[in-house]
């Protein structure tokens, strides 16, 4: 299912109204959003929800997998790990113990873009988990023992997530074909060669050179008001003192000039295909013009998959019947030169190389027919009705800023992406898909069956 880039996950997307759009646009859920900067340059974002008694509490370090250098990939991920080991002033996995007893929930996740840590508690335990938080920022403890006991954890995870799952299995080498330069080749979790051979000063290292109030944004969502959370965070976090953030060298992905093809077996009954093409993102667009390229991706993309109208579940699925699953992805807040994906798997009797060639005729329809108006006024209404049904979650709210503003785009961003996708044309939806989705910028990526019997897979039991 195609998401967008504040990664929507609404249950039922219906069409509304306008009117009926406005009514609830005027729910709290929609107050404005309050930006501040601590002297240290710690940014802070605060919104407004006082629908519950909750208050949502993220920090995201401006560091992942993106950020790393051949043999060192995963390092991130393995610091998330790292961050629940305990610090100065408190024993390993006291933290998440102090956090449920508060009744709250906490956790973490590293992707290309970011690391974040979040916690979700009544609102009078705000001060509590930024305390807790802001301690961990600058006084984390790599100790040998522990380190060596979770990187055992770290590779087994890996096991779990990848090597044991043909089709992540398939996802990991398609990244790695698609792209050639750029670090986006890599898996967030890392290589297992590269994890295998991580040492505990490397850790120390890594968390030095990133974990610094001058690299993180807090976020906090719920029933607070703004000056309360800058005047915690000012007592907590305002502490610490900028540090020297590394400059990276740019690793420009190289213009592809022909299709690129992999082929994997694997323990798996049936076959299934990964696609992609390289396009541009918010981040890396640099002119109004390349930004509104963007926006109208976004658009093809969810023409081609938002809902079980749209164009591939209706032709490949229901009307071809070749394939049990079909989808398109776009991320536009990538902090790199990104993917757009395609993705299939076909029914009994049906092969891989029909989905294939099922997924492109829809491509080389956008690029000879123009999207009607019609078709257009069901995604912009498709796309209004899923960023108002993410607002009921406080949750959600939180991610989607913590997103934008991890990779350098502003809070606008956000409140402004409804505007932008209604600017979009079907002439504009049609030159992007002739500029950037062609054969000589695919990377195709197939996994067959190997044929053979296997076993069960014991289940990784980690914090995720």
């Amino acid at each position: 299912m195609k998401k967008s880039f504040f990664v929507l996950q609404a249950k039922s997307l219906v069409l509304i109204t306008s009117i009926a759009l406005c009514s609830v646009l005027s729910l709290p859920a929609f107050a404005a959003i309050t930006e501040y900067q601590l002297d240290n340059g710690m940014q802070i974002v605060v919104k407004e929800d006082h629908r519950a008694p909750v208050v949502v509490h993220q920090v995201w370090y401006r560091v992942g997998g993106n950020y790393e250098q051949p043999g060192k990939t995963g390092l991130s991920h393995m610091l998330e790990h790292m961050m629940f080991k305990g610090t100065k002033n408190l024993k390993p996995g006291e933290f998440s113990k102090i956090v449920s007893q508060l009744g709250g929930q906490e956790n973490a996740f590293t992707s290309a873009n970011f690391t974040a840590y979040y916690q979700v508690v009544g609102k009078q335990h705000l001060e509590q988990v930024m305390a807790l938080e802001s301690d961990r920022m600058r006084n984390l403890v790599i100790g040998d023992e522990e380190f060596n006991k979770e990187r055992d954890v770290v590779t087994e995870e890996r096991r779990w997530r990848l090597e044991d799952k043909p089709t992540s299995k398939l996802y990991e080498q398609f990244n790695a074909v698609a792209f050639l330069n750029s670090p986006a080749r890599n898996p967030v979790i890392g290589w297992m060669t590269d994890i295998r051979s991580y040492t505990p000063q490397d850790m120390r290292d890594w968390y030095k050179q990133w974990y610094a109030p001058n690299n993180a944004t807090l976020v906090v969502v719920g029933d607070v008001r703004p000056k309360q959370v800058l005047a915690l965070a000012k007592k907590y976090y305002g502490k610490y003192q900028a540090e020297s953030i590394p400059t990276l060298k740019p690793q420009t992905e190289i213009e592809q000039e022909g299709i690129r093809r992999i082929e994997l077996k694997g323990a798996t009954k049936v076959s299934s295909l990964q696609m992609g093409f390289h396009v541009p993102s918010l981040v890396t667009a640099k002119t109004p013009e390349e930004k509104q390229e963007v926006y109208a991706l976004s658009m093809l993309s969810s023409i081609l998959d938002d809902g079980d109208s749209s164009r591939l579940p209706t032709s490949i699925i229901r009307e071809q019947k070749i394939a049990s699953s079909v989808s398109s992805y776009y991320s536009s807040a990538s902090r790199l030169t990104t993917l757009f994906q395609l993705s299939g798997t076909p029914t009994t009797g049906h092969t891989v190389e029909e989905v294939e060639k099922a997924l492109l005729a829809e491509i080389e329809k956008l690029k000879t027919e123009k999207v009607s108006k019609q078709e257009l006024e069901r995604v912009w209404a498709m796309s209004e009705a899923s960023y108002v049904y993410s607002q009921d979650s406080t949750q959600a709210q939180a991610m989607m800023l913590g997103r934008l503003l991890s990779v350098g785009l502003p809070v606008e961003t956000l409140e402004n992406w409804i505007e932008h996708l209604r600017s979009v044309t079907p002439e504009q939806i049609q030159a992007v898909a002739q500029k950037y989705l062609h054969r000589d910028n695919l990377t195709v990526a197939i996994l067959f069956p190997d044929g053979k019997e296997h076993s069960g897979i014991k289940a990784y039991r980690g914090r995720h």
